[in-house]
Order: structure tokens, then C-alpha cells, then sequence
């Protein structure tokens, strides 16, 4: 039976082992009755009583603080008030106030940043990632990121040295490089990066022409803006590092903007036939030179042929003359065959000088050595003279072996 179930007279506390005290059921006696008090005191294991614990700590803070109340005793003998300690709940209260003072002063740094402590308006010291302590009230702490990359962007229009404007997209990626200066320095860091972006750009963009920050100037741009941008920062103390700076985009404005593409186009078809003419001089000049220089050394090879002909000619005129000298009948007969063998070794004429009666035998030695029998019998009879063929004839006929001695072959001219 569930111990608040309705009828029965024993009701049993699921707090406690007995009866519930002052219950309506019978007393065993005045012994029972002190024994079941003391008992069922004993042995209530139930919550306890928040009045009565209010209570009790009401009594405590009343006798830390002086205050006293009626004395426990018979007749009321012996009451008073006990003295009240006026200073007691202030340095409770200030107790209370330092403890909590302290325990807020208690922050944690993440590992990407960097605390910048500043006491009384005044740069203390920069705290680095972990649990950290700070007075409250007295030491402010301004948290900077010091991993994380800032990026910012900027499109402008600007004048050109050539008087001509365009429009620059340009963006800037840059880290905090010395978180006091980040944070001492600079008021506005996103205003001042802009600024600083935009003066370094209109420096550039004004001292270069409008087709160069258009189509190949654009990298050189780039590098002299990063530059000249770092360089401002620097002055300014901000502690920052740029990491990157890149044009997005360069174009002419809108509305001259298709004219600007035809030049550009233009341009393009330009270079690409410039392009085309070098490569046709490349393929074209090397032949050209190989071929000038062939013919540079073939007129080297001719003088030097020609130079050492004229000198071995030279050298065989002197060695015939100091011959001649010695001899002259010698070298001039010598001189007068070889003039002849030079002049009759290459014609097939034949000259013969004969006596009227002696019988003549010719031999074509020439045409007897080709391949051709006929045709060398044919220019035999072509080139012989007609007494000469009537004088073969008839030397034939008449018996040349008996006359043989008595004919005779002389040069002519001697």
C-alpha cells in the first residue's frame, strides 16, 4: 500500500522509518512515547528544512555582526541585547567585492592572437596566448589577430602621365605585424590603409603611360604600388605587413571603352606581324650568311690555287732559264717539242711533208683507239688530204716494203 494511500490509519513518511510525528494514532506511554520521539528524531533521513536552515544562518550572521537576541533559559533571567559591530557587514561586503573584483580579472588569450595591455590609458605590455590575469578596472586589454589575413579592395578612377584616365581595381592583403603599433597608432586601421592604398596608387598610375597600365604594365604596377604602399605604412607606425597587392582589373572608361579595344586589338596584329617578319629573317638570314660564307671560302680556295699556280710557274721559269743559261741549244729544241706537243696533243689534224716519189704509210693511232671502227674510218677519210689518200694508194700498190728506207717524215717549220 502506497504510503499516502487514502484509508489506514498508519501513513508512513517515505522520508523517515516510524509513524509521522504528532499522528493521531494512540500513545504507549510517557517511556514509548520518548523512546518512539527519540527514535523517530533519530532516524528522519528526510530533505532538510530550508526555513530552519535560513534560520540558522540568520542566527550566525546575527552573532558575527553583534547582534543578540533573548537568552535561552528559564524565567527570562539573564536577557539582553549583545553589542552590535558596526564595521562588520562593510568589510563583509568589501570582502565580497574584492573576491569578485579579482575573479574577473581572469581572461584566456586564443593562439592566433595577442593581447595589447593598456594601465590607465597607457601601453603597458603585450601578453602573449594562454590564461592571463589583469586588474580589472585598471588594466584594459584590446585582443588583435595576429594570423588572420585582411584583404581590402579599392576601384578608382585616375589621371595617366599621358593625360588620359582609366580605371584601376586593385586589392591589398595584409597581416598585423606589431600589435601595439596596430593598436596605439592607428585610430581607423581600414580608413588608413585606404588612404594610404590610394595615394600610392595615383602616385603610379600617374607616372605611367595609359598603354602600359593596360595591356604589359600592369605586373610592374603592381610591385611599385606594393612598394611605395609599404613604405607609407611604415612611416605611419601602423605595424602592419603587406602580404600581396593585385590588379584585379585596368580598363578605359565606359564610355570610350570600344575605341580602346580596337587600339588595342590594333596593336596586337601589330606585334603579331612584327612577330612573323622576325621569324621569317630568322629562318631566312642564316641561309643567307651560309651561303655568303661558302662563296667567301670558295674565293679563298681560287686565290690560293691561283697564287700557287703563279708561283710554281714562277719557279719553273727560273729553274728553265738557269738551264737555258747552260745550255741554249738544248733547252731550246726541249722548249720548241713541248710547245708543240701542247699545241697538236688535243686536234686530230695530221700534217705530213713528203717527197714526191716516197711511198707513205699513216696510221690513225687515235681513231684506232675507240670503241668505233666505221666511225673513225669515216673522219679518217674526212680529215686526210685527197694527194694524201692517192699517195696511200699508190705506195700500196707499188711494194712499200722495198721503198720503206728510202722514205722520211720531217716536222714542219724546221
Amino acid at each position: 500500500m502506497a504510503w499516502n494511500e487514502p484509508g489506514g490509519g498508519n501513513q508512513h513518511d517515505p522520508w523517515s522509518s516510524g509513524g509521522r510525528r504528532g499522528s493521531s494514532g494512540g500513545n504507549k506511554g510517557s517511556d514509548n512515547g520518548n523512546n518512539g520521539g527519540n527514535n523517530g528524531g533519530g532516524n528522519n533521513q528526510g530533505p532538510p528544512d530550508l526555513d530552519e536552515a535560513l534560520k540558522k544562518f540568520q542566527d550566525k550572521l546575527n552573532a558575527m555582526l553583534g547582534g543578540g537576541g533573548k537568552k535561552k533559559g528559564g524565567g527570562g533571567q539573564g536577557g539582553g541585547n549583545k553589542p552590535r559591530n558596526t564595521f562588520a557587514l562593510p568589510g563583509l561586503l568589501l570582502v565580497v567585492a574584492l573576491a569578485i573584483w579579482a575573479a574577473s580579472g581572469f581572461y584566456l588569450v586564443d593562439q592566433s592572437e595577442r593581447g595589447v595591455v593598456l594601465r590607465f590609458g597607457k601601453f603597458q605590455e603585450v601578453v602573449t596566448p594562454g590564461l592571463q590575469w589583469n586588474p580589472p578596472l585598471i588594466d584594459d586589454v584590446r585582443m588583435v589577430n595576429v594570423t588572420r589575413v585582411r584583404s581590402i579592395t579599392q576601384t578608382q578612377s585616375m589621371l595617366t602621365r599621358d593625360e588620359n584616365i582609366v580605371e584601376v581595381e586593385i586589392s591589398a592583403q595584409y597581416q598585423v605585424s606589431n600589435p601595439s603599433d596596430f593598436v596605439l597608432n592607428l585610430r581607423d586601421p581600414n580608413l588608413s590603409i585606404e588612404n594610404a592604398l590610394d595615394s600610392s596608387l595615383r602616385h603610379v598610375v600617374g607616372g605611367t603611360d595609359m598603354i602600359d597600365i593596360l595591356t604589359s604594365g600592369r605586373e610592374i604596377l603592381g610591385s611599385s604600388v606594393s612598394s611605395r604602399l609599404q613604405s607609407y605604412l611604415d612611416s605611419y607606425g601602423a605595424g602592419i605587413r603587406l602580404q600581396t597587392i593585385n590588379i584585379e582589373s585596368t580598363s578605359a572608361p565606359d564610355p570610350v571603352i570600344d575605341a580602346f579595344d580596337d587600339v588595342i586589338r590594333a596593336r596586337e596584329d601589330r606585334q603579331r606581324t612584327i612577330n612573323q617578319g622576325i621569324a621569317y629573317a630568322n629562318a631566312i638570314i642564316p641561309e643567307a650568311q651560309g651561303q655568303a660564307q661558302r662563296l667567301v671560302e670558295q674565293g679563298q680556295g681560287y686565290r690560293e690555287s691561283v697564287v700557287s699556280e703563279a708561283q710554281g710557274q714562277a719557279n719553273r721559269f727560273n729553274s728553265l732559264l738557269s738551264e737555258y743559261r747552260n745550255s741554249p741549244d738544248i733547252m731550246r729544241e726541249r722548249m720548241y717539242l713541248d710547245a708543240i706537243e701542247e699545241v697538236f696533243g688535243s686536234t686530230p689534224k695530221v700534217l705530213l711533208d713528203v717527197s714526191e716519189n716516197a711511198p707513205l704509210m699513216y696510221l690513225p693511232l687515235d681513231e684506232m683507239r675507240g670503241n668505233n671502227a666505221s666511225s673513225s674510218s669515216s673522219n679518217n677519210g674526212e680529215e686526210l688530204d685527197p694527194r694524201v689518200l692517192e699517195r696511200m694508194s699508190s705506195g700500196q700498190s707499188s711494194g712499200s716494203s722495198s721503198n720503206s728506207s728510202n722514205s722520211s717524215i720531217r716536222r714542219e717549220g724546221r
